[in-house]
Protein backbone atom coordinates (compact mmCIF):
# COMPACT_ATOMS: atom_id res chain seq x y z
CA UNK A 1 0.00 0.00 0.00
CA UNK A 2 1.27 3.71 -0.95
CA UNK A 3 1.15 6.22 1.70
CA UNK A 4 2.14 10.04 1.50
CA UNK A 5 5.47 11.31 3.14
CA UNK A 6 4.08 13.81 6.41
CA UNK A 7 7.59 14.04 7.78
CA UNK A 8 11.07 13.09 8.37
CA UNK A 9 13.23 12.31 11.20
CA UNK A 10 16.75 11.28 11.46
CA UNK A 11 17.98 7.79 13.43
CA UNK A 12 20.54 7.44 15.78
CA UNK A 13 23.22 6.92 12.94
CA UNK A 14 21.76 10.28 11.07
CA UNK A 15 19.89 8.25 8.19
CA UNK A 16 16.83 10.03 6.96
CA UNK A 17 13.70 8.54 7.87
CA UNK A 18 10.30 8.77 6.54
CA UNK A 19 6.85 9.55 8.77
CA UNK A 20 4.21 7.92 6.46
CA UNK A 21 0.64 8.69 6.69
CA UNK A 22 -0.47 5.61 7.72
CA UNK A 23 1.91 5.54 10.98
CA UNK A 24 4.80 4.17 9.70
CA UNK A 25 8.80 4.64 9.45
CA UNK A 26 10.89 4.38 6.40
CA UNK A 27 14.60 4.78 5.93
CA UNK A 28 14.73 7.38 2.85
CA UNK A 29 18.48 6.55 2.67
CA UNK A 30 20.85 7.86 -0.43
CA UNK A 31 22.74 5.15 -0.90
CA UNK A 32 24.03 4.35 -4.96
CA UNK A 33 23.63 1.88 -6.61
CA UNK A 34 21.09 0.67 -4.15
CA UNK A 35 18.82 3.46 -3.38
CA UNK A 36 19.12 6.27 -5.41
CA UNK A 37 17.60 9.19 -3.85
CA UNK A 38 19.56 12.51 -4.09
CA UNK A 39 16.47 14.35 -3.25
CA UNK A 40 17.12 13.18 0.25
CA UNK A 41 20.36 14.98 1.13
CA UNK A 42 18.91 18.54 1.16
CA UNK A 43 16.24 20.23 3.45
CA UNK A 44 14.87 21.84 0.18
CA UNK A 45 14.61 18.47 -1.66
CA UNK A 46 13.15 16.52 1.43
CA UNK A 47 10.39 19.52 1.15
CA UNK A 48 9.80 18.89 -2.27
CA UNK A 49 8.72 15.25 -1.71
CA UNK A 50 6.46 16.35 1.18
CA UNK A 51 2.90 14.35 -0.10
CA UNK A 52 5.10 11.82 -2.20
CA UNK A 53 3.83 8.22 -2.07
CA UNK A 54 5.84 5.56 -0.50
CA UNK A 55 5.10 1.85 -0.63
CA UNK A 56 5.06 0.47 3.02
CA UNK A 57 5.99 -2.79 3.85
CA UNK A 58 4.77 -2.70 7.23
CA UNK A 59 0.95 -1.85 6.09
CA UNK A 60 1.39 -5.00 4.05
CA UNK A 61 2.88 -7.10 6.56
CA UNK A 62 0.31 -6.05 9.26
CA UNK A 63 2.56 -4.49 11.65
CA UNK A 64 1.76 -1.80 14.52
CA UNK A 65 2.35 1.85 13.73
CA UNK A 66 5.56 3.17 14.82
CA UNK A 67 3.67 6.30 15.54
CA UNK A 68 0.28 7.71 15.92
CA UNK A 69 -1.29 10.07 14.14
CA UNK A 70 -3.62 11.04 17.04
Amino acid sequence: MKYAIVGYHQDEEQHWVARLACGHNQHVRHDPPWQNRPWVITEQGRQAMLGAELECRKCDEGAPRDWTTE
